[in-house]
């Protein structure tokens, strides 16, 4: 039985195309296994609280030492960093605002990379401790950035894939859906081709 973590981080809802993407995929996994558990969690409909000193303060207080109040401002991360340790397969949607993620999506990544956790340090460097999982990362642009002269400026990819490697979530694939600024037919090819991609994905 598969669990699976679904993260969504547009902020819109039904025109969203990221989210649009996840479900179908999420849809189409149920429909070849129907058993599989998936947890959603939306950083969107249900901010988290950015980091701040408080935060950092609980976060490097060994758990045994903590205050009431560090405990407490710990929780959430603690409940967020088990989902990721229960999970089989990670699928996050992740539009691109202004050449990166959503600041939603941001905040859930300074609440899940923690040193001790998910990463440790090493005399070989640091390690990612979130290994053996497979995640699937939907993105929804404007443009195109997989190619051509605006390659440079999609900072979504790049930076994803190097924070989740960094936690140890080094087997990613992206999904991406470009172009969807350029009116309802660049929507609509973006669409067919994401769903095109899913198919292929769940074919084996």
């Amino acid at each position: 039985m598969t669990k699976i973590l679904n993260i969504n981080s547009s902020v819109r809802n039904g025109d969203s195309i990221s989210r649009k993407a996840t479900a179908e995929f999420i849809s189409k996994w149920k429909a070849k296994e129907p058993n599989a558990v998936v947890v959603e969690r939306d950083v969107a409909a249900q901010p988290l609280p950015h980091i701040d000193g408080q935060t950092l303060g609980a976060f490097f207080t060994p758990a045994e030492n903590r205050t009431a109040e560090q405990a407490q401002i710990a929780k959430l991360s603690e409940t967020l960093v088990q989902e990721l340790f229960d999970a089989d397969v990670i699928v996050i949607g992740a539009p691109m605002y202004n050449f990166s993620i959503t600041s939603g999506l941001k905040a859930w990544i300074d609440h899940v990379a923690r040193a001790g956790v998910t990463f440790k340090y090493t005399e070989k460097g640091p390690v990612g401790l979130l290994t053996g999982k497979k995640v699937y990362i939907f993105t929804a642009s404007g443009g195109v950035y997989s190619e051509g002269p605006a390659q440079a400026m999609d900072f979504t990819s790049t930076y994803l894939r190097a924070v989740l490697g960094f936690i140890g979530l080094t087997d990613v694939t992206f999904i991406q859906s470009e172009g969807i600024a350029m009116g309802a037919e660049g929507v609509q090819k973006a669409q067919a081709k994401t769903s095109d991609a899913i198919n292929e994905l769940l074919a084996a």
